[in-house]
């Protein structure tokens, strides 16, 4: 099985007992079997901001904020001590 992928590429992948470059493999005219080896799409830092608002209550979304200071969407609403939480 040969694994063609740019991450998998700097360190070389096995094919038939032998490492293989990812150039290498680009090159070959006959590969039987690619594996496209993928992250998780959901891991970009882009993808905590999405679902429901950051208010609603038992939302874990990331609120998009100029600041992370203690007045910028920390205190009422967010916590308990601060008058009531949401």
């Amino acid at each position: 099985m040969a694994l063609t992928s740019p991450v998998a590429a700097p360190s070389g992948v096995k094919k038939r007992g032998q490492r293989e470059s990812y150039k290498t493999l680009t090159m070959a005219k006959k590969v039987e079997i690619i594996c496209q080896v993928e992250g998780p799409r959901n891991a970009r830092e882009a993808c905590r901001h999405f679902g429901p608002a950051p208010g609603v209550p038992h939302s874990h979304t990331k609120p998009y904020v100029r600041s992370k200071g203690r007045k910028y969407e920390r205190a009422r609403g967010r916590r308990k001590s601060r008058g009531y939480k949401a």
